[in-house]
């Protein structure tokens, strides 16, 4: 996404009051997140926020990050214990309703299973494509949240099926 896209989108987040989530702004220094993860080392960073979802226990950092230093901005979002990325967001389509985020479900483990976790996840959730409307307002901050979240653990779930399932038989 372009720069002016992810300001959009943090403004819009910083003057939400989203009613199912709480919201914490990191602290960035010179246009970076200092000490987040060697991933984010002195990349440009717009804006960095832990939301949770107090609901579920549920917590994940969303980052506005320059993520491969070509001036092409990332949503990217940190599961909680910073030990990976849930998603990796640059694509925004004009869809029929609006700006939309889109994201596909691409696993790239190195166990040789990464088609029935594809399988799996058009299976449950009906594509690999995730579309996301972005929110035209603060007032809608609340379901875009939902949706990230929603695709985060959908993710994860597709994950982790070849350790649930055997798929060798």
């Amino acid at each position: 996404m372009e720069k002016e896209q992810a300001i959009y989108l943090a403004n819009h987040i910083e003057k939400s009051k989203p009613v199912s989530y709480e919201i914490r702004k990191l602290e960035t220094v010179s246009g970076t997140l200092p000490k987040f993860h060697q991933w984010t080392n002195r990349k440009k960073t717009l804006a960095a926020y832990e939301v949770t979802r107090p609901e579920s226990d549920t917590c994940y950092y969303f980052l506005f990050i320059d993520w491969h230093r070509n001036d092409i901005y990332y949503l990217v979002i940190y599961a909680h214990d910073k030990s990976t990325t849930c998603a990796e967001i640059r694509q925004i389509h004009m869809l029929e309703d609006g700006p939309h985020l889109v994201w596909t479900y691409k696993p790239f483990k190195r166990d040789g299973k990464n088609d029935q976790r594809k399988a799996y996840f058009k299976q449950m959730f009906g594509s690999t494509t995730v579309q996301i409307k972005l929110p035209s307002s603060p007032l809608e901050v609340d379901d875009f949240f939902r949706q990230l979240f929603k695709l985060c653990q959908n993710r994860i779930k597709a994950d982790k099926i070849v350790d649930t399932f055997n798929f060798e038989n």
